[in-house]
Parts: C-alpha cells; structure tokens; sequence
C-alpha cells in the first residue's frame, strides 16, 4: 500500500504518516507505528483489517465479556463480579498500562482510559481498548506538551496541559473506584457529583461500609478493600506528582489480591494455592514487555 513506506506525509500522534494507494488508485494516508509496535496480553489484540470495495474496517479479537462498565451495572446479565475478580482485573489493566508507559519504545500515553474501554475476555481478563487518543511522549521529557484537551469528562486528569503517564494513572484511579464501589462516576442523585468528591465525603463521616458496592455482600477481606481505596484516590489525586506511578500500583494491586487470598486460605482452612496462583499468574519484572 505504501509501497515499502517510501513518501511520508507528517508525523501525529500515532506515529509517522505515510502517503499510500488502495488498488493502485485511491490515495490515502497510512498510519501504522501504533497498532504494529503495541503488543501486550493485556491490550485489545488487532487481527487484522478488511479492504473490501467500500468496506474498510480494522479487525479486533472478540471479547465476550463486554466492557467492564456494562458488567458492573449489570446489562450484561451475568453474575455479580466477586472482590477477588475486580482484583485481578485492576491488575490486568494496571498491567497493560505499565506497558504502555515503559514497554514501549518511545512510551505511550492511552489518554482515554475508562470502564467502557476495558473489555473482558470469557475468563473475565480485561484488556484496555481504542487506542484513538493515545500519543507517544518521551519520559522526563517538559516539552510534551499537548494542548488540545482530550478524553471523557469525569476521567479527564484535572492537570490537562502536560502529555504524561500520570494523566493515565489519574483516569485508573476512576475506574478502580468504579471497581470498588459501583457507582457511577458522575450522579446527581448522590449529592455529591463525582466520585471522588462522594468517596471522600462519605470517607470524612467515618461511613466507609457506604463505599463498598453493596452487591458484594461483604464477601471480602477489609484490609485489602481499603489499601485498594487509598491507592485509588492516590492516583486521583489532583496533584500529579503526588500519584504513583503504574509500576508501583501493579505492586501495590498484587498485594491487596495476596491478602485477599491469605484471608480465604485461613477462612476455609485449605493449602496455599491463592497465593502460588498470584505468582505464577502475573509477571513481577520490573519492566514490562511484550506479551
């Protein structure tokens, strides 16, 4: 199409922009750096792409589960999804993340992170999806700056003026309040409009019971709930430099899911499979590669 990438046109946010030809005469303009160089289990695998007459379409794997916000509100009709579940899909993400942000050369910045773009395989693996907005920038780098605001009102990070992974950790840290709590992230009914705001309103009265999704029953070890409540508002925090990055979230993740299972071996008395599953099932490298 682009023959061997021979004429480019620019370079955006995806990448370089390459000059190219659909059958020899239609011409169009080819990106390609970000779908090629993002491989991860954790990220929405593109299969391939369809050109046929009028029809263009990128092909993606199928996800069987939907999206993780249709699930949490229930449109998906399935069960509810336990503690340890929410668990392993905040590590998911948060892994898929960190690759994004240190497996990839130059790192990349999603920007629209939300449940909607989390969808769930049928063993309920979440993987992050639509990559429309997402731009490389340079670590450490001040001059990435982005001046066009971009993502979905109430994940927007409220520092929008600099392109970094922060802005991804601030709009994790929504989603896993959504993951804690089920609410929804804006809600007039509420009194308090976001969720954070409510969160913390409902956490200075003293009330925490209130924040946990009811539907879970209580069926969950409290101290790995609320260790999950701090590093979420951590993340949201709206000072960026005081938000962790996405290699110490994935370490603080494994830990609440670690005493979430320590708490089920003791209750019911078996062997330790819960926390030898956690270690072989997640990889502890420090920087994360393609998977």
């Amino acid at each position: 199409m682009t023959q061997n990438f021979r004429k480019a046109l620019g370079e955006g946010g995806f990448g370089i922009v390459y000059h190219g030809y659909l059958k020899k005469s239609d011409q169009v303009a080819v990106k390609v750096e970000l779908l090629l160089r993002v491989h991860h289990i954790n990220l929405v695998n593109l299969v391939g792409y369809c050109d046929e007459k009028d029809h263009l379409a990128l092909i993606y794997e199928y996800m069987p589960n939907g999206d993780l916000k249709d699930h949490l509100s229930g449109k998906q009709g399935g069960s509810v999804l336990e503690w340890t579940t929410r668990l392993r899909i905040a590590i998911d993400i948060a892994l898929g993340l960190e690759y994004l942000h240190y497996g990839c050369q130059p790192p990349m910045v999603h920007r629209d992170v939300k449940s909607t773009n989390i969808l769930l395989d049928d063993q309920f693996m979440a993987k992050i999806a639509d990559f429309g907005l997402s731009r490389s920038f340079q670590l450490g780098d001040e001059s990435q700056i982005s001046t066009a605001v971009a993502g979905t009102p109430g994940y927007l990070d409220p520092e929008t003026s600099r392109l970094a992974e922060m802005s991804d950790v601030y709009s994790f840290g929504i989603v896993l309040l959504e993951l804690i709590t089920n609410q929804r992230v804006f809600d007039q009914a509420r009194g308090k409009l976001h969720i954070i705001d409510w969160v913390a309103f409902v956490l200075n009265r003293g009330d925490i019971t209130r924040i946990v999704d009811p539907n879970l029953h209580g069926e969950y070890n409290s101290h790995s709930v609320w260790r999950a409540l701090d590093l979420a508002m951590s993340c949201a925090n709206p000072s960026s430099d005081k938000r962790p990055n996405m290699s110490q979230v994935v370490i603080d993740l494994k830990e609440c899911l670690t005493t979430e299972n320590s708490m089920k071996t003791e209750k019911n008395d078996t062997d330790t499979d819960g926390s030898l599953e956690l270690s072989s099932s997640f990889d502890t490298k420090v920087f994360p590669s393609a998977r």
